[in-house]
């Protein structure tokens, strides 16, 4: 506090209140004043000095109730001064809570999914079963989905694995360990044939049908059937050789892709499902940068990979892991060891024998979530030199009619 002049020659002396500590409580509506005085003064100056300053406190105490209505009005003070208007708290900016920090929304509203073809693809279909009403992002090349979303451009990838005919796609199972993606989550999608012309032409004169090397082995017997005497040539994927045709205005080429290239290239259908066999799906996985946390209250599946230093026998100790506690394999792909691909083994008796090297893809139906699968690849981990989990994710169990496009 400042000392305080009275009209008397005599000044008495306010002593400064010591600093307050952390454990004082003082309130807006008491306030103790302690002051000190000389001794030679008399009482009438004393008084007169509390009463001075009794009087500045009081009026303190009005300034602060003044800007405590102004308040009401975005305004505030400050030791006498005015302030910036201050921001309402209704506006202030809310707090991330757990829902916004989640790695895997359950609609893919807005998500951008990367997927390998053109639009009217069976990829594009999968990534729109995976994620409705999603920004679908055509790549030319496989490796280009993987990259678009490690480079942020893509928030998920949609991609084949494997068909139910033509099996496994083994540049993704390559692409999956090149890669440091995460999968999270499979989509299967029923694959629906059609053979596509241009407008006006008749299956009678085309001499060649293009598309993807698997979507002519797929529809092989039924073009013999319609006695087409064609040459098959394969092209990128099945939209892009319906693309092809209408870009080039060829009136000798068919197409085999789906009905809903036929309508975004304007192509006719001169023949409907013409694949093989109607029990014919491909099996897409969704590819994100995070994993997602595994959970037991829905059905899940789990993707690995694994290589070992002893040959294939020690592929029985490893499946026996799987087996001994009850967890069914859906899926189980060799690829060669690309860092070792050949394995040298020296025996005085016979020789140097040479043994190809492999990577090991497993699918099992088990969370990681669940104690039977972290027991299982702790007990995994002990035979084989590698071993990375690709992917726990949900299963995809949606029903599923053959011979009708999703």
């Amino acid at each position: 506090m400042q000392s305080l002049a009275p009209s008397s020659s005599r000044r008495p002396i306010l002593k400064s209140l010591r600093r307050p500590s952390p454990t004082d409580r003082v309130t807006p509506s008491r306030l103790v004043v302690q002051c000190g005085h000389r001794f030679d003064s008399s009482r009438a100056d004393w008084q007169s000095a509390c009463a001075i300053l009794a009087s500045k406190v009081v009026a303190q105490q009005q300034d602060t109730e003044k800007s405590g209505d102004a308040g009401n009005n975005n305004i505030a003070a400050l030791n006498g001064h005015r302030t910036l208007d201050l921001v309402p708290i209704e506006n202030l900016p809310k707090p991330l809570t757990i829902a916004d920090l989640s790695p895997a929304p359950m609609h893919g509203s807005t998500l951008r999914v990367a997927y390998q073809g053109v639009p009217g693809a069976y990829s594009e279909a999968a990534a729109g079963k995976a994620y409705p009403n999603c920004e679908a992002i055509p790549c030319d090349q496989f490796e280009v989905a993987f990259q678009a979303v490690e480079l942020w451009i893509a928030d998920r990838a949609v991609l084949p694995v494997e068909n139910s005919l033509g099996g496994s796609i083994h540049r993704n199972y390559d692409l999956l360990l090149r890669h440091r993606l995460h999968i999270v989550g499979e989509v299967q999608l029923p694959v629906h044939h059609c053979l596509l012309a241009l407008p006006g032409v008749r299956k009678e004169y085309l001499t060649r049908v293009i598309s993807h090397p698997q979507a002519l082995a797929q529809c092989e017997l039924t073009l013999t059937k319609l006695g087409l005497n064609v040459a098959r040539e394969a092209v990128d994927d099945t939209a892009g050789a319906a693309e092809f045709v209408a870009a080039n205005n060829l009136r000798d080429t068919g197409a085999i892709a789906s009905a809903r290239a036929a309508d975004l290239y304007g192509l006719q259908i001169l023949a409907d499902g013409i694949q093989d066999d109607s029990s014919n799906v491909t099996r897409f996985v969704m590819l994100a940068r995070e994993p997602i946390i595994p959970r037991t209250d829905r059905p899940f599946k789990t993707s690995i990979v694994f290589a070992h230093d002893t040959g294939t026998s020690v592929l029985f100790k490893v499946l026996s892991a799987f087996a001994f506690r009850n967890i069914s394999l859906t899926k189980i792909e060799s690829r060669p060891h690309r860092n070792r691909p050949i394995r040298l083994v020296d025996d005085a008796n016979v020789g140097t024998a040479k043994h190809f090297e492999y990577m090991f893809y497993v699918d099992f139906e088990a969370s990681m979530a669940e104690a039977r699968a972290q027991n299982a690849l702790a007990e995994v981990q002990e035979f084989t030199s590698f071993l990375r989990v690709l992917g726990s994710y949900p299963m995809d169990m949606t029903p599923w009619c053959p011979s009708r496009e999703d």
